[in-house]
């Protein structure tokens, strides 16, 4: 191995996804750590309102054409070549590639360049949810390109598990289990449970439920609306909430005509993005994603750290970071039936029973999400491919 090298050095980094929104909410404590240490980081990502920040931050960002909804293979060839050209031109020592395409045209491109990469399965989304042509060619497109990156990173256990065994492998030995990206504990401190004894005319305080993400029907937002209007009746204090962008480049996106329709219809209020949760983690009693599959949710992370209680479906990911009964319930997925049967258990708990459900989550986050941890896994793999210590 080469000797390891005193920091500040030319180590040059980049991080490649689908969008900078997602580096810059995910990957914060890795950018300022690298940063902190003199490594040029560089991000690549099609541009929107989180660029700024980033570069704020010290990163230099190269906006990049994914067509994250397409599938014309001249659009992908294209995105393909031009991460080429980009390593080539930049020869970073190694690049870390988020998301399906950057992690199957990203990781060709940095094997052509002749460019270390680590691909991160941030979660298998519709390659795995849905049984269409597509799909399967994605699955392909996998087999192929994951014999290049020197490792492969996996969220979960089952997303691990589901790469062996539909062999799309081809060097087993290289993947690797991360057990999600962590959350930076400092940040999301912990916050008791809001105050709701001032209630309202017949001295019932509110309730407050918030589904945080993208809205895709693949999160289960279309089954969170739908157990919304079936409690509405027993339960009008309930109020449901959604927080997140609309009508993203997904295949899955839910359109803003959609989101209106809802808020008129009065089941839903819609909270638009923000780029500081905290505030609405903290003033909601309950975080909620029925979501059909996960990488590990950094929002459940988040929720958690925070010391609310969650409802979350039963599947990778999600039950990551929820213990079903100990910091939240699990429901079936694509199930509307389960999931307003859990969420009307979270309202018919007493505030104890809730409050102990937050303090298990945050002590459960604590001991296995903290954000630290997953930092030094990234600075490890650096020194190691690299020998240049950080």
């Amino acid at each position: 191995m080469k000797q390891p090298l005193e920091a500040p050095t030319a180590l040059r980094v980049a991080l490649v996804c689908n969008t900078a929104f997602a580096i810059y909410t995910y990957r914060q404590g890795l950018i300022r750590a690298l940063v902190a240490r003199g490594v040029d980081v560089t991000v690549i990502a099609p541009r929107d309102r989180t660029s700024a920040l980033l570069e704020q931050m010290g990163c230099r960002c190269i906006e990049l054409h994914v067509a994250s909804k397409g599938t014309n293979p001249r659009d992908d060839l294209r995105t393909m070549w031009v991460l080429y050209r980009l390593y080539r031109t930049i020869r970073p020592q190694i690049v870390f590639h988020y998301t399906i395409k950057p992690n199957i045209y990203g990781s060709i491109a940095a094997k052509l360049a002749g460019v270390d990469s680590v691909a991160v399965t941030t979660g298998l989304g519709y390659v795995f949810i849905q049984k269409s042509g597509t799909a399967q060619i994605a699955k392909l497109l996998y087999r192929f390109a994951f014999r290049f990156p020197r490792e492969i990173w996996f969220l979960n256990q089952d997303d691990q598990a589901a790469f062996r065994g539909q062999n799309l492998l081809a060097h087993p030995e290289r993947a690797r289990l991360l057990h999600g990206e962590g959350v930076d504990l400092e940040q999301f401190a912990f916050m008791p449970l809001p105050d709701r004894k001032n209630g309202d005319e017949n001295n019932q305080r509110t309730f407050s439920f918030v589904l945080i993400g993208r809205l895709l029907w693949d999160k289960g937002v279309g089954e969170y609306v739908e157990a919304a209007r079936r409690l509405r009746a027993k339960y009008p204090y309930a109020r449901f909430q959604l927080l997140g962008p609309v009508g993203v480049d997904n295949p899955s996106a839910i359109s803003q005509a959609e989101v209106d329709a809802w808020v008129r219809e009065g089941v839903i209020d819609y909270l638009g993005e923000a780029h500081d949760v905290r505030p609405l983690i903290a003033a909601a009693d309950c975080v909620v994603l029925p979501s059909y599959r996960e990488g590990v949710p950094r929002t459940l992370m988040e929720a958690s750290a925070i010391g609310r209680p969650i409802v979350a479906t039963n599947v990778p990911g999600c039950r990551e970071v929820v213990a079903d009964g100990v910091n939240g319930v699990l429901c079936e997925a694509r199930n509307v039936d389960s999931l307003a049967a859990k969420l009307a258990q979270m309202l018919d708990m007493s505030d104890d029973e809730r409050r102990a459900m937050g303090e298990r989550g945050r002590a459960k986050v604590a001991q296995e999400f903290d954000e630290r941890g997953v930092v030094e896994r990234y600075k490890s793999l650096i020194q190691q491919l690299t020998g240049i210590s950080l």
